[in-house]
């Protein structure tokens, strides 16, 4: 999907999160996704995808996997992330469980764990790649906003 937008900086107020949410974009891709408690100062509101993303927190099912996402990091963890893109909506996996799903990685092997745990915790764009449907491994988004999402999706 396209973000149908040029390079920018955009943010929207959350009610549900209690801080912005915060998307960064070059052309129809998506470089970043954060929850700041205040935008950039520059940040505009306008952005098809931050329609999708406040209808997704007040419940729509959206899995976000048509959105393009810059994936500037290491093949290995690129392929990490690529793999909880694969999640479904409302479901979760175990960090071994998204080790053994990665190409090439060894769930038994806890530098393969390391690496997934690494991918997540570097993730550039929670929400969108989501890392909050990994129980057992870190998130990216801040604590409070992991939670709410995992709530958001009944997990």
């Amino acid at each position: 999907m396209s973000t149908e937008s040029e390079a920018g900086i955009y943010a929207r107020e959350s009610e549900f999160l209690d801080r912005y949410v915060q998307v960064g974009v070059a052309g129809s891709r998506v470089l970043s996704v954060s929850f700041p408690e205040s935008p950039d100062e520059d940040a505009e509101s306008e952005l098809p995808l931050l329609d999708r993303i406040q209808a997704y927190l007040e419940g729509d099912n959206d899995d976000f996997s048509d959105i393009d996402v810059a994936m500037t990091m290491p093949t290995d963890q690129r392929s990490v992330l690529e793999s909880v893109r694969a999640v479904p909506y409302g479901e979760q996996v175990s960090v071994k469980q998204l080790t053994r799903m990665a190409a090439g990685l060894d769930p038994e092997d806890d530098d393969d764990i390391r690496l997934v745990r690494t991918a997540l915790s570097e993730n550039p764009a929670p929400l969108v790649i989501p890392d909050h449907r990994v129980r057992d491994g870190p998130s990216a988004a801040p604590p409070g906003v992991e939670q709410a999402l995992r709530s958001v999706e009944g997990l």
